[in-house]
């Protein structure tokens, strides 16, 4: 891991419809880390994705990746830069094709043979979706359209990938399946920035993890001293 960060938020506040949404966020990601950021409903943890990836503008405070302030650049700034985030509800594009979404991801590269390489990976990380390419998005499970709105993302070749609530609202069985998944992304060297509200996966397989309460952070460490916290298993694990 390098010695600089790759993201870091320092003091950021954000603050909409009259909320303080979040409050004073000291927060870090090293390269290669996967991260959990886990907390209860209404905790700010959607909020600062948000805010990290230029979806909402900070009231104070600054988002800094690779060691670059991202103050007055948008959503697609990010992109081109390796700051990709796949939002809760999946955000894919119903009515276009598997195909058609995928190559979405893939929309500011001119690689061509890199696109296609990257598409054909997708497909054997995800045979469901190989196997209904030419089917539209909007007709998928919930499984499956999180299945493509990560294929869709990892067309975009992130150096820093924001995942928000992937495993909400799936079968017990594709949670199992996202899991791997993510895991395996990090193992491949993309840096993860995990949402989740299911904290005991989502602390299984972090390096690091922290918890967010009423916009504000109230614990962090590894992963596994979290796990094993008793303060964390009593509000956040049902222990």
């Amino acid at each position: 891991m390098s010695a600089s960060p790759l993201l870091e938020l320092r003091q950021l506040s954000v603050a909409y419809g009259g909320i303080q949404a979040v409050k004073g966020l000291n927060l870090h990601l090293n390269q290669g880390e996967l991260v959990s950021l886990i907390g209860a409903n209404g905790a700010g943890k959607t909020t600062t994705l948000k805010a990290i990836c230029g979806l909402l503008e900070p009231q104070s405070g600054e988002v800094l990746y690779q060691g670059k302030g991202l103050k007055g650049q948008g959503a697609w700034d990010l992109v081109a830069q390796g700051l990709v985030m796949v939002p809760e509800g999946r955000g894919i594009f119903t009515r276009m094709t598997i195909d058609e979404n995928l190559s979405m991801g893939a929309y500011l590269r001119r690689d061509a043979a890199g696109i296609q390489a990257d598409t054909e990976a997708v497909y054997q990380r995800f045979p469901r979706l190989k196997e209904r390419r030419r089917q539209l998005a909007g007709t998928l499970s919930g499984g499956e359209q999180q299945m493509l709105a990560m294929g869709r993302a990892l067309l975009a070749r992130p150096k820093l990938l924001l995942l928000d609530e992937p495993s909400m609202g799936l079968a017990p069985i594709m949670v199992d399946k996202i899991f791997e998944v993510i895991a395996d992304i990090a193992d491949q060297g993309v840096t993860v920035l995990l949402v989740e509200q299911n904290a005991h996966r989502a602390l299984e397989i972090a390096h690091r993890a922290y918890v967010m309460d009423s916009g504000e952070l109230v614990l962090e460490g590894p992963a596994q001293n979290l796990l094993n916290d008793p303060q964390v298993q009593a509000a956040y694990l049902g222990l």
